[in-house]
């Protein structure tokens, strides 16, 4: 049964960092594509960062380009997101997201709160 689990998230001043874990079972991390998305409230869910490949090739959103990183920890079958420099716009409820034969799985999200 393919299952992912996030933590991680909370409030955070802007400017900090926080990290994000996506534990998955069921299936190996390594062998599909792993995905953060993020949704503000009154906001459309948007991809945030992926990763895949044996290699690890990574794409990010512009917005968070130079501030955030992916990275799979194969061992742990995990996913995390690191996040710095944290601006209030990226307060959002954070999911981790695979497609696993044929259908999309989520997690049940993570709350990230960036506030003075």
């Amino acid at each position: 049964q393919v299952q992912l689990v996030e933590s991680g998230g909370g409030l955070v001043q802007p400017g900090g960092s926080l990290r994000l874990s996506c534990v998955a079972s069921g299936f190996t991390v390594s062998n599909y594509a792993m995905r953060w998305y993020r949704q503000a409230p009154g906001k459309e869910r948007e991809l945030v960062a992926s990763i895949v490949g044996s290699f690890g090739f990574s794409v990010f959103a512009d917005s968070v380009k130079g501030r955030f990183s992916i990275s799979r920890d194969n061992a742990r079958n995990t996913v995390a997101l690191q996040m710095n420099s944290l601006k209030p716009e990226d307060t959002a409820m954070y999911y981790c997201n695979t497609m696993y034969s044929g259908r999309n799985y989520w997690g049940q999200g993570t709350q990230v709160t960036v506030s003075s």
